[in-house]
């Protein structure tokens, strides 16, 4: 059986991310996300794109992610899968304001996977939603890049090392990280590797 390669790609920096609030599908990279994103395509312009090779582009509908996926040169597809939590109606708002209007459901939310009371969707339901495309993708001997979301990205290593939910508040990821998942069909594996040199 083919293997399966896919880049995770968390979108670069928006004003939102910035100043820790619950973003949107409009959110777009700010000027310094988009900088960065700019830069970090030109340092990997001698290595045939610091992505890879790959079968197949894909992007979170939301503005930041297309405009990431822009900025390295690719064309990408949309997929829904790939799409941020649905904060409802805490889109828009701080951290910091919900947690002085709200905080019982600020605590409920940082505590519970499965709570939703901002009325959206819960972290379990992203870790569901992107766990079957996830399982989806395995064994299909395709190279991906896909470029979503810090929070996607986070429950997509959830899912795809079988670790226990509440794990994914351990998993930092950065704007513009890459993690790495390779499978072979029946698990995914997380691949760490150097840089190539020129």
């Amino acid at each position: 059986m083919t293997a399966t390669s896919l880049r995770l790609v968390a979108h670069g920096h928006t004003a939102a991310l910035r100043r820790a609030r619950f973003g949107g599908l409009a959110d777009s990279l700010d000027e310094g996300g988009l900088r960065a994103a700019l830069a970090q395509a030109r340092a990997g312009s001698d290595r045939r794109g610091h992505l890879g090779v790959h079968d197949a582009c894909l992007s979170s509908p939301a503005a930041a992610a297309r405009q990431t996926a822009e900025a390295f040169g690719l064309t990408p597809t949309i997929e829904a899968a790939l799409a941020d939590c649905d904060y409802d109606s805490w889109t828009g708002r701080s951290f910091e304001e919900i947690a002085a209007q709200q905080p019982q459901a600020l605590h409920e939310w940082l505590s519970a996977p499965n709570s939703v009371p901002h009325g959206g969707e819960s972290v379990t339901a992203v870790r569901d939603r992107v766990g079957r495309w996830l399982d989806g993708q395995r064994g299909r001997g395709q190279r991906i890049i896909a470029i979503t979301h810090p929070l996607v990205i986070r429950v997509a290593v959830v899912h795809a090392l079988d670790l226990p939910m509440a794990a994914y508040r351990q998993v930092d990821v950065e704007p513009l990280a890459i993690v790495r998942l390779t499978s072979q069909g029946a698990r995914w594996q997380l691949r760490l590797s150097a840089p190539r040199a020129g």
